[in-house]
C-alpha cells in the first residue's frame, strides 16, 4: 500500500489519470459487451406455471384477493338481487331500460353466484391452501428436528448470563449440563444434550404452539370459506305468514317467498308441519313513556317432524327459534287479520276468511287490501285500514288509540272491475291497483266509505254484493332458514379466534447452556436465550431459568456470574455465524 502511494506521488505532473484511460476502459467495454450479448435462458411453460403458482400462493396475493372479494360484494347491496326478489329485479330493469339490461349481462343482479365473484372466491381459497400447506409441512419438519447447535459466542445473544459452581460442590460439567436439561424439560422445552469434548452443551426450544396457532387460524379461515360456500350452494330460506289456526307444511307451494341456494333441490325439504294455535302479546301498561309498547311475544304452535310423527306442543318466541327438519323457524313479525265474508251481486260467497293487515303506524294501525276475483258479475276490490281501538277526532278522522282489541274498526273503500289477476302478472297482495277499477265507496263520493264493527255487514251500491266483518284473529310472520354450513362456520370461527389468541400469546424461544471445568476445579456455566419475533418477556424467562439453576446447585443468588441483557432487542435476528 505504501509503495502504491509513493508511486502516485512521484508521477510527473503532466501525467493524469486520463492518460491511463485506454488500459482501464478495455476490460469495462468487454464486460459491457458481454452483458449486452448475454442471452437469458428461456423460462418455459413449466417455469411460467411455477412462477404463477408462487405468486398466487403468496401472502400478499391472499390479502389482495380478500380485499377484492369484499369490494366485489358491494354491488350486491347496491342493486336488487334476483335470488332474493325476482319481481323487484324485473321491475328495476323496466324502470331503467337504458342500463338495466347491461347490468344484467354483467351479472350484477346475481352477484354472489356470478362467474367473476365465484372466480375471486375460488382463487382466494386456492391461495390460502397454497399458503398453509407448505408452512404446515415446514413446521412439522421443524418439530421433528433437533434444537439447533450451541453458538460459539453465547454472549452475543439478547439474554446472556454466567454461573460458577464451586469445586467443593462436586458437580462436573457433564452432570451440570444434564441437570440443566432436566430443569428445562420441566419447563416445557424440547432439549438436545451434546457432549462435545470438555465443554458439553445443550440446545432447547419451545413455543411450537405459536406456529400451530397461526396454522389453525389460517386453516380455520379456509374452513369458514368452505362452510359459507356450502351454505350458499345447498341452503335455502323463506318466509310465511301464519294466521291463528293456519298450518304450514314445508313444501315449495307452502312458502309466501322462497330463496333457494345455487344447487338447491326440492328433495332437500323435509315434510314437517307447524300450526299456529294461539299468539299472545304483552303490552306495557305501567311506564308512561312507553305505554302500550309490546314487551313480549309468545306463539303457541303444534309441530310434526313428518306426517306420521306425533304432534308436539312448542313455544315460538323472539330469538328463541323452533328447529324442525334441519331448519330454524324464527318469529319476525305479527299483526291483526280481520275475518271478512264477501258476497257478490248474485248473493254467493265469493271470499271468506282472515285478511292480513299490514302494520303502518303506532298502536297497530294497519292497512288492509281485499281482492275478490271470484265475484260475479264484476270482480271486487277493497282498500282501507284496520284500527284495533278506534277513536274519532272532532274533524272526523279515525285513529288507533291502543294496540289491544278494545274497539276494533274496519274502514274500507270499494271498487269493481278487472283486478288484472287473470293476466298472470305478479302483484303485491298488500297493494291494490285502482287505475282500471271503478270506485263504489269512498270518502269523496256520495256513498261515503265503509265503516264496519265486528258482526256488522255493509251492502255495496248498485247491487254489487256485500261485505261482513266477522271478527279478528292474530297472525305472525316467520322466517325459515336452512344452512348446512352454519354449524361448521361457527366452529371454524371459534377455532380461528383460538388460534389467533395462541399465536399472539405464545412465544417461540431457544435456550443454550454450555458448561466447562476451570483449572481450579470450578464448573463454569454460561447460558443464552433468543426469541423468534417480538418477546418482551424474554428477560423474565432468563431470570426464571437462572433462579432454577441456582437452586438446583445451591448457589448464592448474589454470587459470581451476573446476567446481562445485550443492546440488541429481544427477538432480534439470530447470529449469522454462531449457529
Amino acid at each position: 500500500m505504501s509503495e502504491r502511494v509513493k508511486s502516485t506521488k512521484n508521477r510527473p505532473a503532466e501525467e493524469s489519470p486520463k492518460d491511463h484511460a485506454p488500459k482501464d476502459a478495455a476490460p469495462k467495454d468487454a464486460l459491457g459487451e458481454a452483458k449486452a450479448n448475454a442471452a437469458l435462458p428461456a423460462l418455459g411453460a413449466g417455469g411460467m406455471l411455477r412462477w404463477a403458482w408462487t405468486q398466487l400462493t403468496s401472502m400478499r396475493t391472499a390479502l389482495f384477493l380478500l380485499l377484492l372479494l369484499a369490494v366485489a360484494a358491494v354491488p350486491g347491496s347496491l342493486f336488487p338481487q334476483r335470488p332474493a326478489n325476482p319481481s323487484v329485479v324485473t321491475q328495476y330493469i323496466k324502470d331503467n331500460p337504458d342500463y338495466g339490461k347491461i347490468l344484467d349481462s354483467l351479472q350484477l343482479y346475481d352477484v354472489y353466484s356470478s362467474a367473476w365473484f365465484s372466480g375471486i372466491y375460488i382463487l382466494l381459497f386456492i391461495s390460502l391452501i397454497g399458503c398453509v400447506v407448505p408452512r404446515a409441512i415446514a413446521h412439522y419438519r421443524a418439530m421433528r428436528s433437533e434444537p439447533p447447535r450451541t453458538p460459539k459466542r453465547l454472549s452475543r445473544l439478547p439474554e446472556y448470563g454466567t454461573l460458577v459452581v464451586p469445586a467443593e460442590a462436586g458437580i462436573p460439567a457433564s452432570d451440570a449440563v444434564e441437570n440443566a436439561a432436566a430443569l428445562l424439560k420441566k419447563r416445557g422445552y424440547r432439549v438436545a444434550v451434546r457432549h462435545d469434548g470438555e465443554r458439553p452443551s445443550l440446545g432447547a426450544e419451545r413455543g411450537f404452539l405459536k406456529e400451530v396457532g397461526n396454522l389453525v387460524f389460517h386453516t380455520s379461515l379456509i374452513g369458514v370459506l368452505v362452510s359459507v360456500a356450502v351454505g350458499g350452494l345447498f341452503g335455502y330460506s323463506g318466509q310465511r305468514i301464519l294466521v291463528e289456526g293456519d298450518t304450514f307444511v314445508n313444501t315449495l307451494v307452502g312458502y309466501d317467498q322462497f330463496n333457494p341456494g345455487t344447487n338447491f333441490q326440492s328433495s332437500q325439504l323435509q315434510p314437517y308441519s307447524i300450526q299456529l294455535d294461539k299468539f299472545q302479546i304483552k303490552f306495557d301498561r305501567e311506564s308512561r313513556g312507553k305505554f302500550g309498547q309490546p314487551i313480549d311475544f309468545t306463539a303457541d304452535v303444534t309441530t310434526k317432524e313428518n306426517p306420521g310423527a306425533p304432534a308436539k306442543k312448542e313455544v315460538l318466541k323472539v330469538n328463541e327459534p323452533v328447529t324442525l327438519g334441519g331448519t330454524s323457524i324464527y318469529l319476525t313479525g305479527n299483526g291483526y287479520a280481520p275475518v271478512v265474508t264477501v258476497r257478490d251481486g248474485k248473493g254467493n260467497v265469493a271470499m271468506q276468511g282472515p285478511v292480513v293487515a299490514k302494520l303502518q303506524g303506532d298502536n297497530y294501525y294497519s292497512s288492509v287490501v281485499i281482492k275478490v276475483p271470484d265475484a260475479k258479475p264484476d270482480q271486487l276490490g277493497f282498500a282501507g285500514f284496520f284500527l284495533p281501538t278506534a277513536f274519532v277526532t272532532d274533524e272526523g278522522i279515525s285513529f288507533s288509540g291502543d294496540p289491544e282489541l278494545i274497539n276494533p274498526q274496519l274502514s274500507l273503500n270499494s271498487y269493481y272491475g278487472d283486478l288484472g289477476l287473470d293476466k298472470g302478472a305478479p302483484q303485491n297482495v298488500f297493494e291494490l291497483d285502482v287505475k282500471d277499477l271503478t270506485p263504489l265507496n269512498a270518502r269523496n263520493l256520495a256513498t261515503k266509505g265503509i265503516t264496519l264493527a265486528p258482526g256488522s255487514t255493509y251492502t255495496l251500491p248498485d247491487g254489487k254484493g256485500s261485505i261482513s266483518f266477522d271478527g279478528v284473529k292474530r297472525y305472525v310472520g316467520v322466517d325459515i332458514h336452512h344452512n348446512p354450513g352454519q354449524l361448521s362456520a361457527l366452529i371454524f370461527a371459534l377455532l380461528a379466534v383460538a388460534g389467533l389468541v395462541i399465536s399472539l400469546y405464545v412465544n417461540r424461544r431457544r435456550v443454550w447452556v454450555r458448561t466447562g471445568r476451570h483449572e481450579d476445579g470450578r464448573t463454569m456455566v454460561e447460558y443464552g436465550l433468543l426469541a423468534r419475533g417480538e418477546d418482551h418477556r424474554l428477560a423474565g424467562e432468563a431470570a426464571a431459568i437462572r433462579g432454577l439453576l441456582q437452586r438446583e446447585w445451591g448457589l448464592d443468588p448474589d454470587g459470581p456470574g451476573t446476567p446481562s441483557s445485550n443492546s440488541s432487542p429481544a427477538g432480534s435476528a439470530e447470529p449469522k455465524k454462531d449457529r
